[in-house]
């Protein structure tokens, strides 16, 4: 159970270690509207696990293994997108608590932990958002198999906050930014607006996110 006695870092780590990726969402988004309303007490020092909490779905596969995804008018290809993306935000998440989470001993002012907590809450929305696409596509988050490179990219940097900031908002974030906009096109073209929509929402916070990495590097 978190309590105001907890501090954002012990937070930030109960967090991580949650397995249900909507409970963690959840339980983001009132760790940052806690953290804003000063119901947390201070930052603190934690050491957050080397992976993060997941289900036991999706399976994890190498990169080459996950299957291409086709955008058409048959459901199938939507689905694979949306999944695929709401694997990335999950991922985006954790990445965001992490950041705020692992490098306390940099000495870095409380905008740095307002910054990627507000990451972090978008990355949550995100993942809420898609899985509630998924769904009316009759579909959820672990259907489908997914890989781990992002938390790879992410294990590789732990003890380098600049090479961090370098892959996961100006490397990662980026690469999105640049293809977003042509899925957002096919979508329309097959008559999937809702889809569309919601990936025109995360491209647009995407690019505030890229911001963000260039503030602190």
């Amino acid at each position: 159970m978190m309590t105001a006695r907890h501090t954002l870092t012990d937070r930030l780590c109960i967090i991580l270690g949650t397995d249900d990726p909507a409970e963690k969402a959840g339980q983001t988004r009132q760790l940052v509207a806690d953290w804003h309303g000063g119901r947390i007490t201070g930052i603190g020092t934690a050491t957050p696990p080397d992976r993060p909490g997941r289900p036991d779905r999706p399976e994890l596969k190498p990169p080459r293994d996950v299957p291409r995804r086709r955008i058409g008018p048959t459901p199938g290809g939507r689905i694979a997108l949306l999944h695929a993306i709401a694997h990335i935000e999950l991922n985006a998440i954790d990445l965001a608590l992490d950041m705020a989470c692992r490098y306390t001993d940099a000495a870095l002012p409380r905008a740095f932990f307002d910054d990627w907590l507000g990451v972090a809450d978008d990355e949550a929305r995100h993942f809420l958002m898609l899985s509630e696409r998924l769904a009316g596509l009759d579909a959820a988050y672990g259907d489908l198999p997914a890989h781990d490179g992002l938390w790879q990219a992410a294990q590789e940097t732990a003890h380098d906050l600049l090479a961090r900031l370098a892959i996961a908002p100006l490397v990662l974030e980026a690469r999105g930014l640049d293809v977003t906009p042509a899925m957002i096109d096919r979508l329309r073209e097959v008559g999937d607006d809702a889809s569309a929509d919601a990936f025109a929402i995360i491209m647009h916070d995407e690019v505030g996110h890229v911001g963000v990495g260039k503030t602190w590097v």
